[in-house]
């Protein structure tokens, strides 16, 4: 089936899915072949990272601090400060996959959650779109924690996770975009 795109220019353009196969089922995400058309009638092979949409949360406390995790990422090969985070479990909605992971993460609960944007995280071969959430007036409500993941929470004030950040020191994605998307609410 053809999926129409239309340019900013107007121009319509036409990039038909051939056929799709999946190629690896695995425990967090599925990778299978599309064989796309493409508008000039070429065809052409993608390799997509079929992946649940996940959350970001940045959670602020009273005190004007900013609750991060720092965790070993075997991809990276090292330790990474993130904020917390996680995959949406089957249809579970958005903010209802952030209270659950908040509490898992950092073992707080947030009576104020508020989306403040969304993002997808690699549109060149993954499906996973990853939607933020500012976590306010934290209180100790936690769940036990995913048994492959090992964490320690660490909490820093607003302004020096801005210098972090800037400074090359938040090296995680997802962390980044959301101080990004949070700083209308910081006055940054």
């Amino acid at each position: 089936m053809a999926t129409p795109y239309v340019f900013s220019g107007g121009e319509a353009l036409a990039f038909e899915v051939v056929e799709t196969k999946t190629v690896f089922k695995g425990r967090s995400f599925d990778v299978r072949v599309d064989q796309l058309r493409l508008p000039d009638g070429q065809l052409h092979k993608l390799d997509i990272i079929d992946h649940r949409d996940a959350v970001t949360m940045l959670p602020v406390d009273e005190n004007g601090f900013i609750w991060f995790i720092r965790q070993y990422r075997h991809p990276a090969g090292r330790e990474l400060l993130e904020l917390p985070a996680g995959m949406l479990e089957g249809d579970e909605a958005p903010q209802v996959g952030a209270l659950r992971e908040i509490r898992e993460e950092i073992g707080m609960s947030a009576g104020s959650l508020r989306k403040i944007g969304g993002f997808f995280l690699a549109p060149g071969y993954s499906t996973e779109y990853m939607h933020i959430f500012l976590a306010t007036q934290l209180h100790s409500d936690p769940l036990p924690g995913d048994v492959d993941e090992f964490l320690s929470v660490e909490k820093i004030p607003i302004s020096q996770a801005f210098e972090l950040a800037q400074s090359g020191q938040i090296q995680d994605a997802k962390s980044l975009t959301a101080l990004f998307l949070a700083q209308p609410y910081f006055g940054k």
